[in-house]
């Protein structure tokens, strides 16, 4: 684009199918397709070291159909037990729509009982399709909330249609507040189109997150949190902070969520 100032779709025109996987397509999709100048069809895989799991099968049916038949035994532990030492692991007959659960593999390459790290979601238990929710390790639930990567996918991708924003990146990190005042959900946005009010912008963050996540939109409810904080970070300010830490890359992606302040700090100097 740079180089001829077209479209990705006038440089090369049969461009009609994109394959992807490894990362939540929908809070890029929009932006993709405005790069290409049209939509086109798509296709969404669940590849790994460990083992192909999932492949998307229809244009039409939401989720991906589990690969059952290729050496691979599933096993899922349902998400507020996952970490616990005798946490239950259901069978594929055992699951339920609708209910997030950690995805456990053994498989004949020799892994047995394998923590792969991806959480999962059964939209249909006939066929069985799944989408990926988040990574295990990439949550907050520093005051008890549990907040995943899909709700936060969910409100950003709703609060920006609303307010007519444009988001490049972002991530989401707890700030504990010591004393007076009350503790908040800080989210890091970098964005192509500000919105052009921030605050109306943040509030429809925290209800979208609110309808999303049960347990935050309590602690909203009864005080214990405030609404989130919206930190704009300046443009190519996360490309800045992942070369800074030696993890740009395609191969690379910036956790959505942090149960910690190390990334939230480290992007305080990035901020606009």
């Amino acid at each position: 684009m740079e180089k001829h100032g077209k479209k990705v779709g006038e440089i090369f025109p049969n461009f009609s199918l994109l394959v992807y996987g490894g990362v939540n397509f929908e809070p890029y999709k929009q932006k993709l397709f405005e790069s290409i100048g049209k939509e086109i069809d798509s296709i969404e895989l669940f590849p790994a070291s460990e083992g192909f799991f999932a492949f998307q099968d229809s244009q039409t049916e939401k989720g991906m159909l589990l690969n059952t038949n290729s050496g691979i035994f599933f096993e899922f532990i349902p998400s507020d037990q996952y970490g616990k030492p005798d946490a239950t692991r259901l069978s594929l007959e055992e699951v339920k729509v609708d209910q997030n659960y950690a995805l456990i593999i053994s498989n004949n390459a020799g892994l047995w009982g394998y923590d792969i790290g991806d959480m999962v979601r059964f939209v249909s238990t006939d066929p069985y399709r799944i989408v990926v929710t988040g990574r295990t390790k990439h949550f907050i639930s520093a005051f008890g909330e549990h907040v995943i990567g899909e709700e936060v996918d969910y409100a950003m991708q709703a609060a920006a249609a609303d307010l007519g924003a444009k988001i490049t990146e972002f991530t989401v990190a707890p700030m504990v507040v010591q004393g007076e005042g009350k503790s908040y959900h800080e989210w890091f946005v970098e964005f192509e189109k500000m919105p052009e009010n921030m605050d109306q912008l943040a509030l429809a963050l925290d209800n979208y997150l609110r309808q999303k996540n049960t347990y935050y939109d309590d602690l909203i409810a009864g005080g214990i949190l405030r609404t989130l904080q919206i930190s704009p970070v300046q443009k190519d300010g996360f490309i800045q902070y992942m070369r800074s830490i030696g993890k740009l890359g395609g191969q690379n992606k910036l956790p959505r969520l942090s149960n910690d302040r190390k990334i939230a700090d480290a992007l305080k100097e990035f901020l606009i």
